[in-house]
């Protein structure tokens, strides 16, 4: 069963359309992995799935709810993780997930359950009683979680939720994720980083310019990159002319130059075009140090899809 809805939707701010005629269905019990670089309308489309932004067209219904017809209904639903983090410094960590358990409609026993459940489902049980500003950056962002899931959500969205934290916060993140998930929760998980989403979801989306531009499992997303592949070069000096005729090339389909060393060269097929690139390379007399093939993956889609990195 579809736990989301979003038909047709369009978001204007002026002569910008940053949602455009968006259709998407999102499945209960999957973790939905959503992309797209700077600007895609990734963010938008989250703020109106809580109902915290207006849709100029268009219908999104959660749990069959239609957001913008009973609002408050709909927002019981959701849990909310931001990017920007939405916790008091000046509250302790106790403190924060009262105030926001309160805000859910949560009283007594239960209340106190819920936030000593979330607590410890954070690894911040011993940390209770301090405050953020003396968290890491990566406690902060588990407590950050913690405020959003004390009212046990059918659908928790998590929008970057590992910016800016260290490697073993963000395995903690992630596998906490992975038990909200297993609890019955549908997660929608939004990343700059492509490994996360790889590791996690179960479907993925990629949006670029307000529309959805591909949809499937991974191994569906892979599978539509047919036999490309990446080849990245190492050599003493990438001449300006080698990168030229890379580019010329009609099995070629992109040439990105990392330094003035290293170049990653996009194509339909190691196979038939390597001795083509090697050729070029002697052609100027450019002796490559190392040669690597890397094989079709969701950031060489991501590439293919939008003429971008996830981080540019």
């Amino acid at each position: 069963m579809s736990i989301i809805k979003i038909k047709d939707v369009v978001k204007r701010y002026g002569s910008k359309i940053p949602v455009d005629h968006l259709s998407l269905k999102i499945e209960e019990g999957e973790i939905f992995g959503l992309l797209g670089p700077n600007g895609a309308g990734k963010s938008t489309m989250i703020k109106m799935i809580c109902g915290l932004i207006k849709i100029d067209s268009g219908s999104i219904h959660v749990n069959r709810l239609g957001v913008h017809e009973v609002p408050m209904e709909t927002k019981k639903l959701i849990g909310l993780v931001p990017q920007d983090l939405a916790i008091y410094d000046n509250l302790t960590a106790k403190e924060n997930l009262n105030f926001f358990a309160r805000l859910y409609g949560l009283r007594g026993t239960l209340l106190k359950d819920r936030v000593n459940e979330a607590l410890e489902f954070v690894g911040l049980t011993d940390k209770q009683n301090d405050k953020p500003d003396t968290f890491s950056g990566g406690m902060k962002r588990r407590l950050n979680i913690a405020c959003g899931i004390m009212h046990h959500p059918k659908v928790v969205i998590m929008d970057e939720p590992t910016v800016g934290i260290d490697p073993q916060s963000r395995n903690h993140i992630l596998d906490a994720v992975r038990t909200l998930n297993k609890l019955g929760s549908t997660v929608i998980y939004t990343s700059h980083y492509m490994e996360e989403v790889e590791a996690i979801s179960s479907r993925v989306g990629i949006m670029d310019h307000g529309r959805l531009i591909a949809l499937g499992t991974r191994q569906e997303l892979v599978s539509q990159m047919g036999q490309e592949e990446k080849i990245v070069i190492e050599a003493q000096f990438i001449h300006p002319q080698v990168i030229e005729e890379l580019e010329q090339h009609i099995g070629i389909q992109d040439v990105r130059v990392s330094n003035e060393t290293t170049v990653d060269i996009l194509l339909k097929s190691s196979q038939t075009y390597l001795q083509d690139i090697l050729f070029i390379f002697a052609k100027h007399e450019v002796a490559i140090r190392t040669l690597s093939r890397i094989e079709p993956n969701l950031e060489s889609l991501f590439l293919t899809l939008t003429g971008r990195t996830l981080r540019d």
